[in-house]
């Protein structure tokens, strides 16, 4: 499977303890099949750091033998998997690779709503119905990426 990380750098050997550690997945390497989404959050970082935009593409090998989780859809679970995540929980540990949507900037303004305590679960995700979602798959495990994760180019946009 082809798959994009949108950055600011050539990404070559990527690392897990690099990344941020309250992202919808938990610390682990970001990537999408969608590279137009890619390319817009290379587009974001790099206008956000005064950095060239680069997106970077990998073949994803397979990875079923390793510890998976996916979201097919926003359902309670995925709600509640990428709160605890946000909060700072370590629960994404219990996996080397998730896959699931996007709780991107206006996704996750509806997530704050529950995650604040001003909406219910149901009325969350009954919001959520109305955006469109794309996909992200964040790599927990260092040991998958060396195995697994090909890097094939990168390319300025």
């Amino acid at each position: 499977m082809i798959v994009y990380h949108g950055t600011t750098e050539i990404i070559k050997h990527p690392e897990v303890r690099f990344s941020k550690k309250y992202l919808d997945f938990g610390q682990g390497f970001y990537l999408t099949t969608f590279k137009e989404q890619a390319e817009k959050w290379a587009k974001r970082k790099g206008s956000r750091l005064g950095k060239a935009a680069i997106v970077n593409e990998y073949e994803l090998g397979e990875f079923q033998s390793y510890r998976y989780l996916e979201f097919k859809d926003e359902n309670e679970q995925w709600l509640d998997f990428v709160c605890a995540c946000r909060k700072g929980e370590m629960i994404y540990q219990k996996y080397d690779i998730i896959r699931g949507n996007v709780a991107d900037d206006d996704v996750f303004k509806t997530v704050d709503m529950y995650f604040r305590g001003l909406w219910s679960k149901e009325q969350t995700l009954k919001e959520l119905r109305y955006y469109k979602m794309n996909d992200q798959i964040c790599i927990v495990n260092q040991e998958l990426i060396d195995k697994v994760l090909i890097y094939k180019e990168s390319y300025e946009v």
